[in-house]
């Protein structure tokens, strides 16, 4: 197998990421005073991104390929337009935020899918992709729910 289409699927997994982490920054604790029991999952979420990141740089690395460990253009534009979103006077930004964390999430499930999918990953690469991706839904699963929260 050629380690060029693996690196380069590893690396679009690896920028994703990077945006998961990016966009966890930006939630405000005021969020949690509201959302106090979402809290515990989110930190989860944190610490679970941050070994994922480990996780791939650690497979693209093994195939002899450079780790882009960036974050992507199309995350930084959503992350810009979250800001501007904010910035809106508006009925409940904290719930907004909150999903915003459901469709990060979302985006991940699905680049994640299609990577394992893809037929470019050798058995290691996908036996730690799949890993991911099932706590990926996890997450999302539990965010994804946002709308049974009080307004």
């Amino acid at each position: 197998m050629n380690n060029e289409n693996p690196v380069s699927v590893l690396n679009d997994l690896l920028h994703i990421t990077n945006d998961r982490i990016e966009g966890f920054a930006r939630v405000e604790g005021k969020v949690w005073e509201m959302y106090s029991e979402l809290k515990p999952q989110y930190d989860h979420m944190i610490t679970e991104a941050k070994i994922f990141k480990n996780e791939l740089i650690n497979l693209i690395t093994e195939r002899n390929g450079t780790p882009d460990d960036s974050a992507s253009t199309a995350g930084a534009i959503h992350r810009a337009w979250i800001d501007i979103r904010n910035a809106i006077p508006g009925k409940n930004r904290e719930k907004a935020t909150l999903e915003n964390v459901s469709f990060g999430e979302k985006t991940a499930v699905e680049a994640y899918e299609a990577a394992l999918y893809s037929g470019d990953l050798d058995e290691e690469c996908r036996k730690t992709i799949d890993d991911q991706l099932y706590k990926l839904r996890q997450s999302y699963e539990t965010f994804s729910k946002i709308s049974e929260y009080k307004d």
